[in-house]
């Protein structure tokens, strides 16, 4: 059952106007079984002064592009009803000269543009109207027998309205219809939605609840669990074998979806979704459609399902079906937009949004985690309606062309170009480690920045927490994660690179920046100090590489490492034999990775700083003591001593050093691998020759 979030308290301290309009919106929006992600609108109608000082009744609605659990004021449109009234009287509107006209009957030039359906609020006669897709509700428009069962639940006080893409007809229609029925209470659009009202903003949010309850209990009354969707064909593999199949398949998923553009992925193993894709009717009813309009730019009109007995656990046999699988998806997708295409579309991605796996979920693409996070939510909304219309008769859904007119809708691909424009790292994941320290937080925020999502892997797990919650709560939800990981440790690399493939699909750019620094004379260097340099700074960097590549060349679209080496690299550095050492072999690493690398488009850099002390864990130990030590100076000397040897005199900040990990991982530097930058202020003995 769907509950009232109605709180009288919160309600009692709206100012009256445009604040009830926007606490009622985000209460609809915070149930997605109510409203979906991006869909749905609201509006209300009140008396305002014009520029000229005179009353004039305004309609606020709800602005195009927005969602209704985020949108404040500023998201709705106010327009001028005298002008929007008279429009009842046409017989037709085409889409392009509504938009036009709305524009003109807008009281502010800087509102967004008004919703695709705002002539069904305007045409409406009241003060309060909700607009939303109630899982109940569309199962009950979604099913062959929908208006038979609806005049069951709602006797006289509905109005049906056969499907009508958005626009002024289906507007007209719906006023019509209201109009002609004086016990009209709600209006059920057939395979669309719900519309009801009110006098105020509570009873028209009270309506919207009511009236879902009283289809969601019909329809419970009827659901037979062992017949859900046909019944259980296949059982879910436990919670760490799907996971781990997951992890596998995913970079090869990710791979075969972004041949045209990349795509980060997300796993989804909720009970509802395994109830589905396990179950005896979930091939067919997948292909049926859409389960609301809504859901096709962001869905495709079908998922891909993936034939597949989990209970084989063969992965090998899994991941062929699945490159087959995407294959035939993207051949069909281009013949489905060559059948249905009108002039001027250009086509999306042919790849599918949403997958299917028996066994193990579902898993969804975007162009970022929020836009494949959305796909999923959208889907879990479409399995909920499947449910309900296939309790109640036959799941119906839009035929292809009309469909396809909706995926392809200028009204509704104007809402995708309200996004901001992509960016150099958007669409690409990177992985850091060291992620928590100077150079490796200075680089995670570099690349989001620029759009890329970040894992932040340290042994400092509460200081990549810091960072990557910083990071989130600038960029928005998900675009950092942090991870503990110790590089040396074999099972902790795989492990975090699991992870990676889990939450974002794959991996395209590594930094390879984990850290530590000792200092002793040569004949005082301990065969534990050897080999802890050696362990961190050469088995971990072999480690973590070795892990990327793997994934790299399973997904099949390149990659990009950045190796952080150093001044040491190619200079003899004095009491420091064992650092120096592992730094010159972390460099001839990523050449011999880079000359692997090539034919699977995988480039390998390196950067070599020197004395990077803002931020640095390193320079926060023994090594600062350690190495003013061997110049004869004090350890509070070290910065300006540094900065006096380099030609350049100047001193070297991470956000130096992330510039430059920046370039090598760009498109830039397309061209470039094997090769080494110094960004050290110019010091002579470490030029590279």
């Amino acid at each position: 059952m769907v509950k009232s979030l109605w709180n009288a308290e919160e309600a009692a301290g709206l100012s009256k106007g445009l604040d009830e309009l926007v606490y009622r919106s985000n209460l609809i929006g915070t149930d997605r079984s109510v409203c979906n992600w991006g869909g749905g609108n609201t509006s209300m109608k009140t008396v305002e002064k014009d520029f000229r000082g005179r009353d004039i009744e305004v309609m606020w609605v709800k602005g195009s592009g927005s969602d209704l659990a985020t949108m404040k004021a500023h998201n709705f449109t106010g327009l001028n009803l005298e002008d929007i009234k008279p429009l009842i009287e046409r017989d037709e509107m085409p889409d392009e000269e509504m938009v036009a006209y709305l524009g003109h009957c807008m009281i502010d030039s800087k509102h967004p543009r008004a919703s695709i359906e705002t002539l069904l609020h305007a045409f409406l006669p009241f003060k309060h109207v909700d607009h939303t897709h109630p899982d109940a509700i569309i199962s009950l428009c979604c099913a062959d027998n929908g208006r038979q069962i609806a005049e069951e639940i709602y006797g006289n006080r509905f109005v049906w309205v056969p499907y009508v893409r958005p626009g002024f007809t289906l507007s007209k229609m719906i006023a019509e219809g209201v109009k002609n029925n004086p016990n009209a209470e709600l209006v059920l659009m057939e395979k669309h939605g719900l519309v009801v009202w009110g006098d105020t903003a509570q009873e028209s949010y009270e309506k919207t609840i009511s009236v879902i309850n009283e289809a969601e209990q019909y329809i419970t009354s009827k659901i037979d669990a062992s017949k859900v969707f046909g019944g259980a064909k296949y059982q879910s593999l436990s919670e760490e074998e799907a996971r781990s199949i997951a992890a596998q398949v995913m970079p090869v998923i990710r791979g075969a979806v972004s041949d045209e553009k990349k795509m980060l992925l997300t796993y989804d193993n909720g009970e509802d979704v395994l109830e589905f894709v396990n179950s005896y009717n979930a091939q067919d009813l997948s292909q049926v459609g859409a389960a609301c309009p809504d859901h096709l730019v962001h869905t495709k009109m079908k998922p891909l399902f993936i034939d597949w007995d989990p209970q084989t656990k063969d992965v090998a046999a899994l991941i062929a079906s699945i490159k087959a699988g995407v294959e035939s998806f993207k051949e069909e997708y281009k013949n489905y937009f060559e059948r249905n295409k009108n002039e001027g579309d250009q086509m999306f991605e042919p790849a599918p949004r949403v997958i299917l796996i028996p066994g193990i979920g579902m898993i969804n693409s975007g162009k970022n985690l929020v836009m494949a996070n959305v796909s999923g939510a959208l889907y879990h909304r479409a399995i909920a309606v499947m449910k309900g219309s296939t309790t109640l008769g036959e799941f119906v859904s839009l035929n292809e062309n009309e469909s396809y007119n909706i995926e392809y809708w200028p009204l509704e691909l104007y809402k995708l170009s309200l996004a901001p424009a992509e960016a150099e790292f958007s669409r690409k994941v990177a992985f850091v480690t060291g992620g928590a320290g100077g150079i490796g937080s200075a680089t995670c925020r570099r690349f989001v920045s620029e759009g890329a999502h970040v894992v932040l892997a340290d042994l400092n797990l509460e200081g990549a927490q810091k960072v990557a919650a910083e990071i989130n709560e600038q960029y928005g939800e998900g675009r950092a994660i942090a991870v503990k990981m110790d590089v040396t440790k074999e099972e902790q690399v795989k492990a975090a690179f699991e992870l990676t493939a889990l939450t974002y699909g794959g991996v395209d750019i590594i930094v390879n920046n984990a850290g530590l620094a000792t200092s002793s004379p040569f004949d005082e260097t301990t065969l534990d100090e050897w080999n802890l340099n050696m362990n961190v700074l050469g088995t971990g960097y072999f480690l973590v590489a070795r892990e990327a590549f793997s994934q790299m060349k399973q997904q099949g679209i390149g990659g990009n490492m950045v190796f952080i080496g150093s001044k040491n690299s190619v200079y003899a550095g004095k009491n420091a034999s064992a650092y120096s050492a592992a730094k010159a072999l972390e460099a001839h690493l990523a050449r011999c990775i880079a000359a692997e690398g090539g034919e699977f488009g995988i480039r390998v850099n390196s950067v070599l700083p020197d004395a990077v002390l803002q931020g640095s864990a390193i320079w926060g130990s023994r090594w600062r003591e350690e190495r003013a030590a061997a110049y004869g100076i004090d350890p509070d000397q070290l910065e300006d001593h540094y900065r006096k040897r380099t030609t350049l005199l100047v001193n070297i900040y991470p956000s130096d050093i992330a510039e430059s990990i920046a370039f090598f991982a760009s498109s830039k530097a397309d061209k470039t691998t094997g090769c080494m930058l110094t960004v050290d202020g110019g010091v002579p003995a470490a030029f590279t020759r």
